[in-house]
C-alpha cells in the first residue's frame, strides 16, 4: 500500500538501508537484511529504476502508527512505502501481520517478506494496483521478480 505523503530523506546517496527494528525479523529469518536487499535489487532491475532505498522492518505498533499518519487508518498494515523522484523511497513492513498472513497462506515468512519488498519497491517506482488493469501488472511483475529469485508465485492459487 503506498502512503501519499513521504517521509523526511534519511538516507542520503544510493543503496539499500535495512533497519530491523523488531526482533522477530531476525529470529524468524536468520539472514534477514540479505534476503530484503535481494528482493529489492531484484525489483529495481525490473522496474528499470534506481535510487535509494530504506527498509524499516518493524513492529505492528510502528506500523499502526504510521498508517494513522500519513493515511487516516487507525490500523497496522503489512507494508507501507513513500516513493521518492528517481525509485527510491522508503518502506516499512510490520513483523507480525506479515507472519499473520504467511501462516494464513501457508507460505514461509521468508517467501512472504520478499514479497512485500517487491511490492513495496515497486510503489517506489511508481507502480500501483489502484485500477484492476493496472492491479494485474503490477501482481504480474511482481511474480515474474519473485521468479526470479526462486520463490513461487504468491498470486498463484493452491491446488
Amino acid at each position: 500500500m503506498v502512503a501519499r505523503s513521504s517521509l523526511p530523506a534519511r538516507h542520503a546517496g544510493a543503496g539499500i538501508s535495512i533497519t530491523v527494528a523488531e526482533p522477530g525479523w531476525r529470529a524468524a529469518i536468520p539472514a534477514v537484511e540479505a534476503l530484503v536487499r535481494r528482493a529489492a535489487r531484484a525489483a529495481q532491475v525490473a522496474a528499470r529504476t534506481r535510487g535509494p532505498l530504506a527498509v524499516l522492518l518493524a513492529d505492528d505498533a510502528t506500523l499502526a502508527s504510521l498508517n494513522a499518519a500519513f493515511r487516516g487508518r487507525n490500523h497496522p498494515t503489512n507494508v507501507l512505502s513513500w516513493p521518492r523522484p528517481g525509485g527510491g523511497g522508503d518502506i516499512a513492513i510490520a513483523y507480525r501481520v506479515a507472519a499473520r498472513e504467511a501462516r494464513a497462506t501457508r507460505r514461509p515468512l521468508a517467501h512472504h517478506l520478499a514479497h512485500l519488498v517487491v511490492h513495496g519497491t515497486l510503489h517506489c517506482a511508481g507502480r500501483d494496483h489502484e485500477e484492476p488493469r493496472a492491479a494485474r501488472r503490477m501482481e504480474r511483475e511482481e511474480a515474474w521478480v519473485l521468479r526470479r529469485l526462486g520463490l513461487p508465485d504468491p498470486y498463484r492459487r493452491k491446488r
